[in-house]
């Protein structure tokens, strides 16, 4: 048996209602400590990526069973933060390996959940949340009031601005986590939802919602895609005439959100390298 077969397993249980948070014994919860263990270092991860291209990326359905069950068979229970009594089916993450691996997080508000990864000279500031199942790699940068959310697939050298989202798949359950490859840039209140993937190297300005509801209008490969930004591009929202055209409750046209995604500038890159150095 593999702890993928474990966890399959205690799935179809799980589906066929023979277990539940007050029936799990001892031998099934040291699956699901197995498999949170499994995830915080690195051995499995919610997706992963198949083909040359940011759109080849495919889920682990068996990863999110696993978290899924880390909430339905195991019962809340009160737990200690500094000061503070909270109540929760897991507990924080043990930060015991970040020294090792040269990871700093400030105090008095960086939280990472059971079951997330970390990976080595990453950055949180405080406040910011990693939550379970969460893959966060090198070098990268959770800023203040960031929140990366559960299976997200956040590669080497990312920047995450300020009070920036990146979606989870648990609130609401979704198919694919999001992902964010190697050495992108997000712009201080970007939000990222839904699965969306962001290739390498590409630089969002602030305040952007990516979704795979939006259009991206890719001007390099003159195409209008959705659900993912190619590689080495600038993106950034404009309005666009919306299909609702004229309408008596509208003083003119309506308009709605989408993206423009155009080459990276020599400029732009080379404010991105001045940023890096504040991670050195």
């Amino acid at each position: 048996m593999t702890l993928q077969t474990d966890v399959e397993a205690l799935w179809e249980q799980y589906q066929a209602d023979d277990i539940d948070a007050q029936s799990t014994t001892a031998t099934e919860l040291a699956t699901l400590d197995a498999f949170l263990d499994a995830l915080e270092a690195g051995e499995v991860r919610a997706a992963e990526k198949t083909g040359d291209t940011v759109e080849s990326w495919e889920a682990n359905a068996w990863v999110k069973q696993g978290i899924l069950l880390n909430f339905g068979l195991r019962e809340t229970h009160p737990r200690e933060y500094g000061d503070v009594t909270y109540h929760d089916v897991l507990p924080l993450r043990e930060t015991d390996d970040l020294a090792e691996k040269g990871t700093r997080n400030t105090p008095d508000g960086t939280a990472i959940r059971r079951g997330a990864y970390l990976g080595e000279d990453c950055i949180m500031m405080s406040p910011s949340f990693v939550n379970v199942g969460a893959y966060v790699g090198d070098g990268t940068l959770v800023d203040s009031c960031d929140t990366v959310g559960s299976c997200a697939q956040v590669g080497e050298g990312v920047k995450l601005g300020a009070n920036t989202l990146v979606g989870g798949v648990l609130e609401p359950v979704e198919d694919a986590p999001v992902v964010l490859e190697d050495g992108v840039s997000l712009g201080a209140g970007c939000r990222v939802t839904s699965g969306f993937r962001v290739g390498e190297n590409t630089i969002v300005g602030e305040n952007t919602l990516l979704t795979p509801r939006i259009p991206v209008y890719d001007l390099v490969a003159e195409e209008v895609v959705y659900g993912h930004l190619p590689s080495e591009r600038r993106a950034f929202t404009r309005m666009v005439e919306s299909s609702i055209g004229d309408h008596d409750l509208f003083a003119g046209s309506a308009y709605k959100p989408a993206v423009v995604a155009l080459d990276i500038e020599d400029d732009t890159r080379d404010a991105t390298r001045r940023e890096e150095a504040l991670r050195e």
